[in-house]
């Protein structure tokens, strides 16, 4: 009988499921880029990434004509490529994939656009302002057979990484409890632009405050390092420390999940006096620290040590290579990985929840 190569058999079963089967010289080739929206402050991340040559921007839509002509896009690409409009950016474009730097509201319109016209998606943080936009986004994804991922920085944190794998190697015996630090002074206080906080402080666009904008961290970090556990219920409470800058949203939050047989808080906050986005892990034989990207502290046998985490490699280790991989069916996004529609779904509901339980003063019990 004749071997079938690797190679072959993946082109088999993409003819199968109805994957486009791209050439070596195509996939080789940068990943055509959309890029949705100017308003988000994280736009730098692509800004920063541009020239490095594994995507091209082939179009960028912001319907704020100021915006649109004055932005930091501007001096990496060429001012032709800028519409006014997104679907006619899609079909003039046609991009591969699309980035979003629109309002968390905004996100759902952006996936209703591309997602008819099988062009994948990857939306900053969280991916939706409410259970609602989110069931949406997911059934029009799942219809279309586009991919629909969620980027946080914190995705591609070294430490995190080698926390899980020690997790999963038993070095800290049975989780117990999670806490989970996110925020810093507020963005006011740090200098976000007008354009950024005009949505991010708004209860509509954005969806909330702190508890959306930091929450989200934490809620993906546990979903995740939980394997999609199913929690028992969720406690939320919502505070405003600063009113008088942030009158409309809640500048400090804190969301405790419990589990059958742990607990997770997450301390979202505009009101740390430092940027912070670290992470308490304990077992029931130690402890993880994860302090930086980079730095963290492990306690097991009676014995604190501070190992070196490796580096993640690509396209682990960034998002954009992460995006190229996926759309081209490089890596499989595998149930409740951090970018995933799973891990997000529960995300979003675990933000929704507490909220209401903040406006109720109750915890929220899961059916």
């Amino acid at each position: 009988m004749k071997k079938i190569g690797l190679s072959s058999l993946l082109t088999f079963i993409c003819v199968f499921a109805g994957i486009p089967v791209l050439s070596q010289a195509q996939q080789n080739q940068p990943l055509r880029l959309g890029v949705a929206g100017l308003s988000h402050g994280h736009l730098g991340e692509v800004i920063r990434r541009v020239d490095r040559g594994d995507f091209v921007i082939v179009g960028v839509a912001e319907k704020d004509e100021r915006l649109r002509n004055a932005n930091r896009l501007r001096e990496k690409v060429d001012a032709s490529l800028f519409y006014a409009d997104l679907e006619e950016m899609l079909d003039k474009a046609k991009p591969e994939a699309v980035i979003v730097y629109e309002s968390i509201y905004g996100h759902l319109q952006v996936v209703e656009a591309c997602a008819p016209r099988g062009i994948h998606v990857m939306v900053e943080k969280p991916l939706a302002v409410n259970m609602q936009h989110a069931d949406r986004m997911a059934e029009l994804a799942k219809k279309h057979g586009i991919h629909l991922l969620t980027n946080y920085e914190t995705t591609w944190y070294d430490t995190n990484h080698e926390a899980y794998r020690l997790i999963n190697e038993g070095a800290i015996g049975d989780i117990t409890r999670i806490n989970i630090y996110d925020g810093h002074q507020g963005p006011f206080e740090i200098g976000c632009g007008k354009e950024f906080t005009d949505w991010l402080t708004d209860p509509v666009l954005n969806g909330g405050g702190a508890v959306i904008d930091f929450g989200c961290y934490g809620a993906n970090l546990a979903v995740w390092l939980l394997k999609g556990e199913k929690p028992l219920r969720v406690y939320g409470a919502l505070k405003r420390q600063k009113p008088d800058k942030y009158p409309e949203v809640d500048d400090d939050a804190t969301i405790l999940i419990e589990y059958p047989s742990r607990t997770v808080q997450i301390m979202a906050s505009w009101n740390w006096p430092m940027n912070r986005k670290d992470m308490h892990i304990y077992g029931s034989k130690g402890y993880i620290y994860q302090d930086t990207p980079t730095r963290m502290r492990v306690y097991t046998n009676r014995k604190e040590t501070t190992p070196e985490p490796p580096a993640l490699k690509a396209p682990y280790n960034d998002a954009f290579y992460y995006l190229k991989a996926v759309v081209r069916n490089e890596i499989r996004v595998e149930p409740y990985d951090l970018s995933s529609l799973e891990n997000n779904l529960w995300v979003v509901r675990i933000l929704e929840t507490a909220v209401k339980s903040s406006e109720s003063g109750e915890a929220i019990y899961f059916d």
